[in-house]
């Protein structure tokens, strides 16, 4: 190489380091800026895909579908939140909330007790095999999951084997005959749609509960010992509220997911209706597309409803 060359090239490699040295002190001098610049890409994706495909859902609910040609109208009307309003249509969603409301108190009950056993107690190996144990179900597929349930739910399924070597079959006739719940077997119920569903999403309230316990100070649970209140109390002044953060991130999967999911209704139950499979139906049956984001706007609404009324409750205040 020519000696002519050497500095040419000594030149462009002090410009290059110069630029990135003077951006860099730009960057450092104005922290907004830099903030900014690496909040563009998640902001876009969030304004534009997310918020951009809600918008989207929104518009097409308020056209509707030609019963004659079967095609979309795009005349802006109310006729589809009109018709949620029918009984049909409000006992499809009564029924989701309801459904969705005990899978989130039981998957609460259940998971309590277990998230804070593992964020207080447990240590080592143990903590290790329970968070195993915990996130076990999520390394399987989901529908191979819904489909174990379905086998072992079924009428000659393991669990009623059980229950016949333990000779419970009167306990179980009376629960399949109950109103509501029951069914021709525990696959073929409400009881064994919300058993599932339970299952499903219980991972996903225990390990925010555990992590929202597992950072309360252990000096804040001495102080109060200190001060002579018993565990008792102890639990329901101190620990509970500073764990609500957990119990209201774990409840919002738990309830948001039940509220949607329209796959396991349709494998393991009845031929009662939720709004997942209303929506599923209207969309990819019917072709009605426009009462289909319609009834998708309700869930929407009865989530924000329940994030506001956690909000009200202090649910979020120890955050």
């Amino acid at each position: 190489m020519s000696g002519a060359g050497l500095p040419a090239m000594q030149l462009g490699h002090r410009s290059a380091a110069s630029f990135g040295d003077r951006l860099s002190a730009a960057l450092f001098q104005r922290q907004s800026m830099l903030l900014l610049i690496l909040l563009i890409p998640p902001l876009l994706w969030f304004g534009v895909i997310y918020l951009g495909s809600l918008f989207s859902l929104l518009a097409q609910s308020f056209f509707r579908l030609d019963d004659f040609s079967g095609t979309i109208v795009y005349e802006v009307g109310l006729q589809n939140f009109v018709a949620l309003f029918e009984p049909a249509n409000l006992d499809v969603i009564r029924r989701s909330v309801i459904m969705a409301t005990m899978v989130t108190l039981t998957s609460v009950v259940i998971g309590f007790p277990i998230a804070y056993f593992m964020a207080r107690y447990a240590r080592g190996s143990t903590k290790a095999i329970l968070y195993v144990a915990v996130m076990l179900p999520l390394w399987s597929s989901y529908l191979v999951r819904l489909y174990a349930w379905k086998l072992l739910l079924a009428k000659e399924g393991a669990i009623a084997w059980l229950v016949t070597q333990c000779h419970l079959e009167w306990m179980l006739e009376a629960i399949l005959s109950t109103p509501v719940i029951g069914g021709n077997s525990l696959s073929f119920s409400s009881l064994g749609t919300f058993m599932v569903f339970v299952y499903m999403w219980l991972p996903f309230v225990i390990l925010p509960i555990q992590a929202s316990i597992e950072r309360i100070p252990a000096s804040v649970l001495e102080a109060s010992a200190d001060l002579g209140a018993p565990p008792r109390r102890t639990f329901w002044t101190v620990i509970l509220p500073l764990a609500m953060p957990g119990v209201a991130a774990g409840s919002i999967f738990s309830f948001s997911l039940t509220l949607g999911d329209y796959i396991i209704p349709q494998v393991v139950g009845n031929s009662t209706l939720y709004i997942g499979q209303v929506v599923y139906r209207q969309q990819g049956l019917a072709g009605n597309l426009p009462f289909a984001a319609a009834f998708s706007i309700a869930p929407i609404l009865i989530i924000a409803i329940y994030l506001w009324l956690a909000k009200k409750r202090g649910a979020f205040d120890a955050l």
